[in-house]
């Protein structure tokens, strides 16, 4: 974050948890930019906001996901992002890429509310907000309408399962556009199983994965958010500079692919639907924690 400011704060937001449906929503202000918060929900930090520099990414995993984006063709984008809480990437994204098309999706249903008034928020068409169910509304979108698809959603500190199965990335793969790209969001923990088997999964239905992460995580040390990035193009995350573009990042990161990916998650089992007789996990859905 930046050297201190004297400027007094930007906004009349509020102070302590505010209720929402699914729960709180608390915004912590930034010491050092009065004109930015941390987005609490449920005391766990989902985004960075800063009124002044939409583009800014405190947040690392989001720092990634936009070097991804940032390797595609030039131009507008049509996004979907599965899990909004202040909307800090897709803000992010709209400045980068104006014309975009974004659609934000958000279990609580009183939560876009409130960040469309505390946040300058692009307004629809540019961002529509949509309170649902993450996976249920991707089973409802339109073929071939979408060239991004954002993945990150979490019940308290964990992905709920059936956003998480091969029926899911195969809805993901009919919305995305030829050459689009799906960006994941995956907490874990050594020995990162759970990423591992996400990267098998993806891999069954996407021609191309690859996995981003800080250094460290890979080598089984701490918990963290490793970013999956899957697509049918064969050429976009192969690229060197894309593997430039995140080792130049604030917290360098690193990416695996081909081989290096292949062995990440050689012998993970691919995670499917579960069967009649099996009540799943709660479908209860929260944006997840970062680390500005």
């Amino acid at each position: 974050m930046s050297r201190a400011s004297h400027r007094p704060p930007t906004r009349d937001w509020p102070t302590g948890p505010v209720s929402i449906s699914t729960g709180t929503v608390e915004l912590v202000r930034d010491p050092d930019r009065p004109s930015a918060v941390v987005v609490m929900v449920n005391g766990v930090p989902s985004s960075y906001v800063d009124l002044d520099d939409p583009a800014l990414l405190a947040f690392e995993y989001m720092q990634q996901m936009a070097a991804v984006v940032d390797a595609m063709p030039a131009g507008p984008l049509e996004v979907v992002h599965l899990g909004a809480a202040g909307c800090a990437l897709a803000r992010a994204l709209d400045a980068a890429r104006p014309g975009s098309r974004q659609l934000a999706v958000e279990l609580d249903t009183t939560l876009p509310e409130l960040v469309r008034r505390w946040f300058d928020l692009p307004r629809s068409p540019a961002l529509r907000i949509r309170a649902g169910d993450a996976r249920a509304v991707t089973e409802r979108l339109p073929d071939r309408s979408a060239d991004v698809v954002v993945r990150d959603v979490f019940a308290g500190d964990r992905t709920p399962t059936h956003v998480q199965t091969r029926e899911m990335a195969t809805h993901v793969a009919r919305v995305l556009r030829a050459g689009g790209v799906y960006l994941v969001n995956c907490a874990d923990r050594a020995p990162l199983a759970l990423a591992r088997a996400e990267v098998a999964t993806l891999a069954e239905q996407f021609a191309d994965v690859a996995v981003v992460a800080e250094p460290g995580l890979l080598r089984g040390r701490g918990y963290g958010n490793v970013v999956l990035a899957a697509t049918d193009r064969t050429d976009l995350l192969a690229s060197p500079a894309l593997a430039r573009a995140v080792r130049s990042l604030p917290a360098p990161a690193r990416l695996l692919h081909g081989d290096e990916a292949a062995a990440f998650a050689r012998g993970a089992a691919v995670l499917a639907d579960p069967g009649p007789k099996d009540d799943g996990d709660a479908v209860d859905e929260r944006t997840t924690k970062g680390r500005p």
